[in-house]
């Protein structure tokens, strides 16, 4: 059986594909519905962005994220709010230009989040890049029923809690935006623990993505191994569920 482990990057998808034990394969995809027609129609897909988007939300955003970040401890700041559809869906912004287009269409995401939150809480800077990705994702799975019990949340810096003993990694991946070395290796180090190769887990990433975007897939292809050994943790479990019956939990 082949599972993926899925993350987004520069260059679109970077996906970490791999059947039963073998080494993994890196490849980037510049739109998810290619990763998914590359794959067997039968593959499990983790992926590291936001599933399942509620019309309201509560104070932390829409609910998995208020029960992993005690999880983490000093990498809860990975989890972003992420706020309500109609937030999500108030305007695509144009490329990350730092031009006033996309100041704008970031000022109105706020504004509709404010209006849809409780207490009233405006969108991250980091949350609002994640958008067109969301938005991507969400309409794939709105649109085909069939990729539901294939494709699901999760989360790198959770998957990493487990394979550390479930406890929070004690150094980040990045500092000021940089790539961490001793980060980068304290994650390998539980990569190669968990099953993965030498070789794989140090390969340079492809084109289109950088080498923390490899480990975080890496590290929620391990999600989807759990999902398949039934052996998968759910934050909730039950998931919640939004106005389209699309789960809202981070699985690890």
């Amino acid at each position: 059986m082949v599972q993926a482990g899925a993350d987004g990057c520069r260059g679109g998808w970077i996906a970490a594909i791999a059947e039963n034990d073998t080494p993994p394969e890196f490849r980037v995809f510049g739109q998810f519905a290619a990763l998914v027609d590359a794959l067997p129609g039968d593959a499990l897909i983790a992926v590291d962005m936001p599933i399942g988007l509620p019309e309201r939300c509560g104070p932390g955003g829409r609910g998995p994220e208020k029960l992993v970040r005690p999880l983490l401890g000093m990498r809860q700041s990975s989890v972003f709010s992420i706020p309500s559809r109609s937030a999500v869906y108030s305007g695509a912004a144009p490329a990350l230009t730092g031009d006033g287009g996309w100041l704008a269409a970031h000022q109105r995401a706020s504004a509709v989040a404010r209006d849809t939150s409780d207490p009233p809480r405006g969108v991250s800077i980091q949350a609002f890049g994640l958008f067109a990705k969301i938005r991507e994702l969400d309409t794939m799975l709105r649109e085909n029923l069939s990729l539901r019990g294939r494709i699901f949340e999760s989360h790198p810096e959770l998957c990493f809690w487990r394979l550390n003993g479930r406890r929070p990694l004690g150094e980040p991946k990045k500092v000021k935006g940089a790539v961490y070395a001793p980060g980068l290796a304290e994650r390998r180090r539980l990569l190669v623990r968990a099953g993965f190769d030498a070789e794989s887990v140090a390969a340079p990433p492809p084109a289109g993505a950088a080498q923390d975007d490899l480990l975080d897939a890496l590290a929620v292809l391990t999600a989807a191994r759990n999902r398949r050994s039934g052996n998968a943790l759910m934050f909730p479990d039950p998931p919640l569920l939004d106005s389209y019956g699309l789960p809202i939990a981070i699985s690890c």
